[in-house]
């Protein structure tokens, strides 16, 4: 009895996705809940397990179809899986039966088939078609992604070598050197996936429609510094989590939130909605594009669980094992660039929300404090704000009192 792989519900407003890879090929045994194909929509990247054990007979969506909601993506028979294939070759092969030469050739070619399909399975699409464009065997690149899965960067790496061992057989073709490179080994096209087709189109559309303002301001963090150099082993040893500046920033977000309910709230047709609730997104740069997971009820949580709750969220980015939950309802977010480096930039409006707050790179400044000058580690903010709903005296006014925080954090502590 055949069991039909169909594209389960994907989230509320998502009804398309385009097949990202097959981990499985036809004829391979499959066991109950396996991963078989990845998903790519436009928020998230899932995959889709097997409804029961067998062995696929049929591959409906190749890899780069875009698949709507229940659409067939393959079928599960009854078999043993691989181990059949054997047998059936020489179905195909009744011709040449008499020829006892060929009856044995094809016994290598069981444990060959293994491997070729041992490379796809690692191979992630943008490789597969990088690997095709260089002309290099893929199953000879090694991976450095996720379970051994072989990236781009791993296939344009080992492109970048292959001239070096080339040398030696070039010199007897002479002619060989003017001949001009393949186009392949200079430029590289890749498909979109959704997911970075949809962040182009939400921050095209972001700009479009918002009216964007950014405010700056800048930080003095010494006394973070202080507070978390003084009790950041014994909050880990105590909560199992690394006391970092996300958690800090988030508590003086909402501080400030509270005071200026505006940066909380969205444009709804002619309507402005005020949210009560403090949803939190974070940004997080993964392979597959920018993502923003949200912390629910941030306001409810204590540092540690902001912390936990961030690094958690942070992992299954990186792993692509985001929920459509995990990824909705944020009603302010706030952008690390810091971490990579950024001294100042001017974040982009997440949509529907109206404020967005960029933190950058903590960087040791000389400042004039009481007629001397100081070194004080800086940090420049960044408030982008919807102009629409968010007045010019609101916005500076919510980056002043989230610096007041930071550089005397008591306040957070005692509510003040």
């Amino acid at each position: 009895m055949s069991v039909e792989i169909k594209v389960p519900s994907l989230g509320e407003s998502v009804t398309e996705a385009t097949i990202g890879q097959w981990f499985k090929k036809v004829g391979d045994r499959i066991e109950a809940d396996e991963p078989l194909v990845e998903l790519e929509t436009d928020k998230v990247t899932l995959e889709v397990n097997a409804p029961s054990a067998g062995v696929l007979t049929d591959i409906m969506a190749e890899e780069g179809a875009d698949v709507e909601v229940g659409a067939l993506l393959g079928v599960i028979g009854e078999g043993e899986g691989a181990a059949a294939k054997p047998a059936e070759a020489p179905k195909k092969a009744e011709a040449p039966k008499a020829e006892a030469p060929k009856a044995e050739a094809p016994r290598p070619a069981p444990a060959a088939e293994p491997a070729a399909a041992q490379a796809e399975k690692i191979l992630s699409p943008a490789a597969r078609k990088a690997a095709g464009d260089a002309g290099i065997d893929a199953g000879q690149v090694e991976g450095t992604g996720r379970d051994g899965r072989v990236m781009k960067d791993d296939v344009q790496r080992a492109a970048a070598a292959k001239p070096a061992a080339a040398p030696a057989p070039a010199a007897p073709k002479a002619s060989a050197p003017s001949a001009p490179q393949p186009a392949g080994e200079r430029e590289t096209r890749v498909r979109m996936t959704k997911l970075r087709r949809r962040i182009a189109e939400r921050l095209k559309d972001a700009q479009n429609t918002a009216a964007i303002l950014t405010t700056y301001n800048e930080v003095d963090m010494t006394q973070v510094m202080a507070l978390r150099s003084r009790y950041k082993d014994g909050f880990e040893k105590k909560h199992g989590v690394k006391l970092g500046f996300m958690s800090f920033f988030v508590k003086a977000s909402i501080a400030a939130l509270k005071e200026y309910p505006a940066v909380n709230a969205q444009i709804d047709g002619d309507e402005l909605v005020y949210k009560n609730h403090y949803d939190v997104g974070v940004a997080v740069g993964t392979e597959q594009g920018l993502v923003v997971p949200v912390v629910r009820d941030a306001d409810q949580l204590s540092f540690a669980g902001v912390e936990a709750t961030i690094n958690a969220l942070g992992v299954k980015a990186r792993d692509g094992k985001l929920t459509m939950e995990e990824l909705t309802g944020g009603t302010f977010t706030i952008s690390n660039g810091g971490v990579y480096g950024s001294l100042m930039s001017s974040p982009i409006l997440n949509p529907p929300q109206s404020g967005i707050l960029g933190m950058h790179k903590i960087q040791d400044r000389p400042m004039a404090e009481k007629g001397q000058v100081v070194i004080r580690p800086m940090m420049y903010l960044a408030l982008s704000y919807d102009h629409r709903v968010i007045d010019g005296k609101e916005a500076v006014s919510f980056l002043v009192r989230v610096k007041e925080c930071i550089e005397n954090p008591e306040r957070l502590l005692f509510d003040l």
